[in-house]
């Protein structure tokens, strides 16, 4: 099994310069020039079997530029949404510090201002990492289209890390990772290829 995960192009919160997490911008117009260039780069060096993505707009998006590309229809998945950020959503990181500061010690399973603990951040990553590998075939191609904190929590899930492991994965906008699973072994192929975005628009 092959998975491709790739992160959404760039979105109006990156122009803002707010927290995004849940807050549910959509792409702007370099974000949407981005995946058309993701979505016919995959289209035409992949083969795409499966197609999963967060619902959330610049995802979905995005997703939806590599369907029309690979003909595959989105199947969406909450579990593929970034991280609840609670009453962080859509704050600027200036306001958010004022309004919401962060505790002297913040531990695994501490949820402050509606967000989403470490802990179960990295659960709803292994439950929808475990559903994708398990719910379809070997030798499926699947890609999966979602945000960069959730990337990283997926690539400790697949790497089987502890849950308190500090490993972080670089992802660009339109980033994407090659993933295989051979016979129970599972390999990084490659990580944060940009690659399609030095095509001609």
């Amino acid at each position: 099994m092959n998975l491709y995960v790739i992160r959404h192009g760039q979105s109006e919160a990156d122009l803002l310069n707010v927290l995004e997490g849940r807050a549910d911008y959509e792409l702007t117009e370099e974000g949407k020039n981005q995946a058309q260039l993701m979505a016919a780069w995959v289209a035409e060096n992949f083969y795409i079997t499966k197609v999963f993505a967060s619902p959330l707009k610049r995802t979905a998006q995005t997703a939806q530029y590599l369907s029309q590309q690979t003909g595959i229809s989105v199947q969406f998945e909450d579990d593929l949404m970034e991280w609840q950020n609670g009453l962080l959503a859509g704050l600027s990181r200036e306001e958010a510090k004022i309004k919401y500061p962060a505790p002297p010690v913040k531990y695994p399973h501490t949820a402050m201002y509606g967000c989403e603990s470490m802990i179960n951040f990295r659960a709803r990553a292994e439950n929808i990492l475990s559903k994708i590998i398990n719910e379809n075939q070997s030798e499926d191609s699947i890609a999966i289209v979602t945000h960069g904190g959730m990337i990283n929590m997926l690539f400790r899930s697949f790497l089987q890390l502890p849950s308190n492991d500090t490993v972080f994965l670089s992802t660009g906008d339109t980033g994407i990772h090659k993933w295989n699973i051979e016979n129970n072994n599972r390999r990084i192929v490659f990580a944060n290829s940009l690659v399609h975005l030095n095509c001609i628009r």
